[in-house]
């Protein structure tokens, strides 16, 4: 038995590949098929099925693609309502791999649809399972993402109790040496505590995982229920797109219209512009928000900018253009591409430049927004008179910022804040919108050794 694991940074995303002489199944497959089907191909092997663990809200599966390329047939809970071909995998159902098997096991808690999958060898000893989005190294799967979305919908105090009894009836009584291969790893936010490590074992997270030591259910559906990171705009389209499934990621992304850089673009449409700070600051198309490309551009794109709502897509060269294009795809967001292009003639707009002697001097003169998350400005506000507007929220929470003075934006280490600046500045055209950027860190330190 072979099993190798893919994992994206980007998304924090774990799939997998279990291969046993010369057949393969897919777990929870990445938008983009290809590296399962070149693993396939290494090994000699056929893919013979896909397993969904539940419809994810935080990417786009390419499970359809799979089944309509290899014809495999894909797995998945029959709770999940799924609109494709599939075959229904929950409870004492398995799948024969050759000489081992693949048990489904139905966890409800991080959705009501979620399976793990326990693997046993050829000699019947169970040492492998897949946990999904429900167990991870760490922490366990949040529960309030299928309130409004999925086949079926559950308030997220009852989808904590059913984690409560998924952990604690099923996961927790396996023997301590299965190894745990969760969907998520560290800067996900299907969770709030997980581990750099991406990988596990029963016993382990018996020992230090907080969400499988000993309480009662009404103390766990409190502590799990009790500060989750944000959920970004796109989770729950992805759920339903998941549950339809998607079009092929190829096809999908070449269908993209890349335009002329000066071609005349609809003054409506947001404009996406995914250069560096610097670049951006030193002329950019008027109103473009710049959300920088990196390592969570997917992410942040799915934050701030609707599931239904087009786009341009600005890019300093082709390769990074077609860089943003697949980041864009791996959430679904390829589709609302109105057009993809290199940095225009007339993006001639400035960013203008703080002062920073004058305002770290008088910063009661400016206005100052602070994007950075509530979980962060709660322990930890840098300046005690600053308006305090999430980046996610902050194109609905505009008209909450005070025109009166010069407006400052700051996160906690710049990428944030670039983004918030120019969204600001957009809307607000009557003060200087200033962005701190990297100078927050400067700022943090001198206070922290003021203080000591």
């Amino acid at each position: 038995m072979i099993i190798q694991q893919f994992y994206d940074k980007g998304l924090a995303h774990g799939s997998y590949a279990v291969v046993s002489n010369g057949k393969m199944i897919v777990i929870d497959p990445a938008r983009d098929p290809q590296a399962y089907y070149d693993f396939a191909q290494q090994h000699d092997a056929d893919i013979t099925g896909v397993i969904e663990t539940h419809p994810h809200a935080d990417f786009v599966s390419s499970h359809l693609e799979i089944h309509q390329t290899t014809g495999a047939p894909i797995y998945v809970s029959k709770l999940t309502g799924a609109e494709y071909p599939h075959e229904s995998f929950d409870d004492d159902d398995v799948i024969k791999l050759n000489d081992i098997k693949l048990k489904a096991i139905n966890t409800p808690g991080h959705s009501p649809d979620s399976i793990c999958i326990l693997v046993e060898d050829e000699h019947g000893k169970e040492q492998v399972i897949f946990t999904g989005d429900t167990l991870f190294v760490g922490d366990v799967g949040r529960p309030d993402l299928r309130e409004n979305a999925g086949n079926i919908t559950a308030k997220k105090e009852e989808l904590a109790r059913q984690m409560y009894h998924s952990t604690r009836n099923k996961l927790m009584k396996l023997p301590h040496h299965v190894v745990v291969y969760p969907a998520h790893g560290p800067g996900s936010l299907c969770g709030k505590n997980m581990s750099p490590d991406l990988q596990s074992t029963i016993g382990r997270e018996l020992r230090e995982n907080y969400a499988l030591q000993l309480m009662d259910e009404l103390q766990f559906v409190k502590t799990l229920t009790s500060d989750q990171p944000f959920a970004p705009k796109y989770f729950a389209a992805d759920v339903e797109m998941n549950k339809k499934g998607a079009p092929s990621f190829k096809q999908s992304i070449a269908s993209v219209a890349k335009i002329d850089r000066n071609a005349p673009l609809d003054k409506n449409t947001l404009v996406i512009d995914t250069r560096p700070m610097e670049q951006f600051r030193n002329g950019h198309i008027k109103g473009a928000i710049n959300l920088q490309d990196g390592g969570k551009f997917e992410t942040w794109l799915g934050s701030i900018v609707n599931p239904t709502e087009q786009f341009y897509l600005v890019a300093a060269t082709d390769a990074e253009l077609d860089i943003a294009i697949i980041k864009a795809a791996k959430i679904g967001y390829e589709q609302n591409i109105k057009g993809a292009l290199l940095v225009p003639d007339n993006a001639t707009e400035k960013a203008p430049e703080l002062d920073i002697n004058t305002f770290t001097a008088q910063s009661e003169n400016y206005t100052v927004v602070d994007v950075r998350n509530p979980n962060e400005t709660e322990s930890n506000l840098i300046f005690n008179h600053a308006d305090t507007i999430p980046l996610p929220e902050l194109r609905e929470r505009i008209g909450e910022i005070p025109t009166d003075k010069p407006i400052v934006v700051h996160c906690a280490a710049g990428y944030r804040s670039a983004a918030a600046a120019s969204i600001i500045s957009a809307a607000i055209t009557a003060v200087p919108v200033f962005d701190l950027s990297e100078t927050i860190v400067d700022i943090q330190n001198k206070t922290l050794q003021s203080i000591g």
